[in-house]
């Protein structure tokens, strides 16, 4: 356990110096060119949110981020430490820089390996269980790259490089007019043409910069709901934990385990995006029963591990934009081993004359149904607030819990 920890602590360590290095180079590189590009179509939840539950929607969205992120998961009003950091080591490290032909002439095999996504978390789950884990997540396929587009902005900058042409003329005749003016009033007209002469060029740039954000802001607003196909890997450790955090021992349940799925999905229209979950969660089952002795009577409790399986299949369908949107989904869960009692059988050698109760088999219960509906709201270019409310069903279709759950996304530039 403490091994996991100094491996976790490294990561976060590792991360946080890329992050500060790649927001220096970002800065001098936006510095440079004065240009707002946009960097990711929507800002995801982390994945590993997404493989812990943790997230209001459980269908994610495309994750290419192409920056360092924080997100924060609420699902109660006590404050505990849900935080999970999120960044891509290969986009930081070999194509962010401020030129971004390297990107553009890269093959498609090293724009995917680009988008490789590493998040590092914890979070509080049910029971009061601490997990803790870490996934990796890739693009396989993008409809729209924002990175890739070119020429987008040529028309802004001929625009404005004309205007500053412009400008910079027209100083230079008002200075040499100044010279050779007399009369006093007609130098006071000069001097007043001058000063608007250069409170044009105070603001050129940054009016050249509202141009090209708007722009780019347009791009994002009609490619929002672009077809994208992810793949993604992930792996849980989970704790019992007691009243001071401390944590104990290893919960060996479909909370700690290893989880490889892949999220797609396609646009309709302007502004509806239909998504999909397909994953594969691998665990061991800590398996709970009576053991009878069939001469004297005498019953004892045992436990037996059992590995299995957890099959999830969701479906999201999500209106809006780009600023808001609103989403309903729904999840199917199921366990490969159908029965404790069938996974038991599986493990467990018992010797003659002793007997299993199989009424007294317990493991932890999936419920098989999830409705979740909620929605986002981009708050501003770095941060979006996603909510939603959950409902767990079980095989009846009778409602088991009704959660509210909010995540708070942060880009760091």
């Amino acid at each position: 356990m403490k091994n996991i920890f100094f491996c976790l602590q490294c990561c976060f360590l590792l991360l946080l110096i890329i992050s500060a290095n790649s927001s220096r180079a970002q800065y001098n590189a936006d510095a440079a060119n004065s240009k707002l590009v946009p960097r990711e179509l929507a800002i995801p939840t982390s994945p590993l949110f997404d493989l812990m539950g943790a997230a209001p929607s459980q269908v994610a969205r495309t994750a290419d981020i192409k920056d360092f992120k924080v997100d924060w998961s609420l699902k109660n009003w006590k404050v505990n430490p849900n935080l999970s950091i999120q960044a891509q080591p290969v986009w930081e490290l070999f194509y962010n820089r401020k030129n971004l032909a390297k990107y553009q002439q890269a093959n498609t095999f090293q724009r995917m390996m680009a988008s490789l996504d590493l998040s590092l978390g914890t979070a509080l789950g049910d029971n009061n269980e601490r997990r803790i884990g870490g996934a990796l997540k890739m693009s396989l396929y993008k409809q729209r790259d924002p990175l890739l587009m070119k020429g987008v902005y040529d028309d802004i900058q001929k625009t404005f490089d004309e205007e500053l042409l412009q400008l910079k003329q027209k100083e230079k005749e008002i200075l040499l007019a100044l010279d050779s003016i007399v009369k006093p009033s007609e130098l006071a007209a000069k001097r007043e043409e001058l000063r608007n002469n250069d409170a044009q060029l105070t603001s050129f740039y940054s009016r050249r910069n509202t141009a090209i954000q708007n722009q780019a802001a347009q791009f994002v607003s009609d490619n929002w709901n672009a077809a994208y196909v992810d793949l993604a890997f992930g792996k849980i450790y989970s704790y019992s934990t007691d009243s001071a955090g401390s944590l104990g021992k290893l919960s060996l349940n479909r909370n700690t385990g290893n989880a490889l799925w892949l999220n797609f999905g396609f646009g309709v229209g302007k502004r509806g995006l239909i998504s999909a979950l397909i994953r594969s969660s691998f665990y061991e089952e800590e398996l709970t029963f009576t053991v009878k002795d069939d001469v004297s009577g005498n019953e004892n409790i045992q436990q037996a591990i059992a590995a299995n399986k957890l099959f999830t299949f969701g479906i999201n369908f999500r209106y809006g934009g780009p600023v808001f949107n609103f989403f309903a989904e729904f999840i199917r869960e199921a366990k490969s081993l159908k029965t404790p009692l069938q996974a038991l059988n599986d493990v467990l050698d018992l010797p003659d004359g002793k007997t299993v109760v199989t009424s007294t088999v317990k493991w932890d219960v999936v419920h098989p149904y999830i409705i979740n509906f909620g929605g986002d709201w981009r708050i501003s270019r770095n941060v979006i607030l996603n909510y939603g409310m959950r409902c767990v069903l079980d095989k009846n279709f009778k409602t088991v819990s009704f959660l509210p759950i909010a995540n708070i996304s942060c880009m760091m530039r």
